[in-house]
């Protein structure tokens, strides 16, 4: 992806460094996607789960980080927020993946600025948060094992950059327009928040049972990944995407598919509990967006198996 030299987001808060809420140990990483085969047991979770709570984590953020969700909802109640800034040393590194951040957080701005414009409306941007370790949101409190998350109570994407080095290694998903991806993806939840798609959702999953919640779940993530393609399509017809770069995030559509990563984790799959999509799923709607480059090809609520 050509992103060098281009314009950068002045929506971004840098809050790497710093330490948020009650919890002031060390980072606790819990696997992404699922429990690792021979990984800990319910008894070690619940554990887990209950020193969590003891330390002011929400429920709720609990949950999404036992099941690897991106969207964690607000709470009833807020948390008072207690910063503390570390001296940390960035690497040079850590320095460029910061600014490629900030370009594609423009990119999105651009894009869905203007379809939004063509539409007669103006687009609220959302801010991104980076931080490094654990961060409070609108949402509660939520550690880099959640992985890259949208709030919908402050309507900002939260991101440790060191996730991308995951999504390279463990998840065997590299490239830069692998990690654009997932940005955009973040973005498709704002872009739901904004037309009353997470609201409806939020609502209706209360009387839901956990089966048919994941299911509704599954179609609210497609579309967010149908987004990110349509996002793809305006970048492409900006002449910024580089030879491979849609297989990159074909790939990582792929690797992180709940099918993919339930057997990277345990081994085998659990299809009711699934709750993003399966990798032919996530791989097919990123793609209609993508070759549509229309947002009224991203209904996944009308279709019978998205």
């Amino acid at each position: 992806m050509r992103w060098r030299g281009r314009r950068e987001s002045s929506n971004v808060e840098d809050r790497r460094g710093q330490t948020s809420g009650n919890y002031t140990g060390g980072r606790m990483r819990l696997p992404i996607g699922g429990r690792r085969k021979g990984g800990p047991s319910l008894i070690v979770l619940i554990i887990i789960g209950g020193v969590l709570w003891m330390m002011g984590v929400s429920p709720s953020t609990i949950l999404s980080m036992l099941m690897g969700g991106d969207i964690v909802m607000p709470q009833q109640t807020q948390t008072t927020q207690t910063t503390r800034t570390t001296n940390t040393q960035r690497s040079a590194a850590e320095e460029e993946m910061a600014s490629f951040v900030k370009v594609v957080l423009a990119e999105t701005e651009d894009v869905w600025g203007q379809i939004f414009k063509s539409a007669g409306q103006t687009y609220p941007e959302p801010s991104l948060v980076l931080f490094s370790g654990q961060v409070q949101s609108a949402c509660g409190f939520a550690s880099a094992a959640t992985g890259p998350f949208y709030c919908p109570g402050d309507k900002k994407v939260y991101i440790d950059l060191d996730f991308y080095n995951e999504l390279k290694t463990r998840f065997e998903a590299p490239g830069d327009f692998a990690q654009a991806y997932v940005i955009a993806h973040e973005v498709g939840h704002h872009i739901q928040n904004l037309t009353g798609v997470l609201p409806k959702f939020n609502e209706m999953r209360r009387s839901m049972s956990t089966v048919e919640a994941n299911q509704m779940s599954i179609r609210v993530e497609l579309q967010a990944d149908c987004y990110a393609g349509v996002w793809g399509y305006y970048t492409n017809q900006k002449g910024l995407l580089e030879r491979g770069d849609l297989d990159e995030a074909l790939n990582a559509a792929t690797q992180i598919g709940d099918d993919a990563l339930q057997k990277r984790t345990q081994g085998y799959v659990v299809p009711d509990s699934f709750n993003h999509g399966t990798s032919a799923q996530r791989k097919k709607w990123f793609q209609r967006g993508y070759e549509a480059g229309k947002v009224s090809a991203c209904d996944t609520f009308s279709v019978a198996n998205p």
